[in-house]
């Protein structure tokens, strides 16, 4: 992948729905050149999917990270309580002191004080309620000057 490549994917993080002509005109490349390197990319599993990021402005949910330390002999039955529920919206494995951290979305804080309560039979937790989301950047940090 070159730094044309970085500089497509830049702009799709930004606009998935940036039609091809105006990506070309930002890169400099022929409109049949963007389109060959996007389907290589996605061939290629670089680019996985295209998605809507709704704005939490616009929305009354409650999200947090939610850490779990749990014991080895846990882990497979956290990791499918965690995939099964669907206010976990990602989950990482992690090292340090848990051993897993889900970002959740959850209706209200009765649901999130359910969802720990749940989620405290593998382990410990420990949730920290997300006020803000001051640096959002774009998958692999690409950014359009590069």
């Amino acid at each position: 992948m070159d730094q044309l490549d970085q500089r497509i994917l830049a702009l799709l993080c930004e606009n998935a729905r940036m039609p091809v002509k105006d990506i070309a005109r930002q890169v400099s490349l022929t409109s049949p050149a963007v389109s060959s390197r996007i389907r290589k990319m996605e061939r290629e599993g670089i680019i996985a999917r295209y998605t809507v990021v709704l704005n939490p402005q616009n929305k009354s949910e409650i999200n947090a990270l939610v850490s779990v330390s749990s014991l080895p002999a846990q882990r497979d039955a956290l990791t499918a309580a965690l995939q099964e529920d669907p206010q976990v919206q990602k989950c990482f494995h992690v090292t340090g002191s848990y051993s897993y951290i889900a970002k959740v979305c959850c209706p209200d804080m009765a649901a999130l004080e359910h969802l720990i309560t749940q989620l405290q039979t593998y382990g410990q937790t420990s949730t920290q309620i997300i006020l803000s989301t001051p640096v959002d950047r774009p998958a692999y940090g690409y950014t359009k000057e590069e």
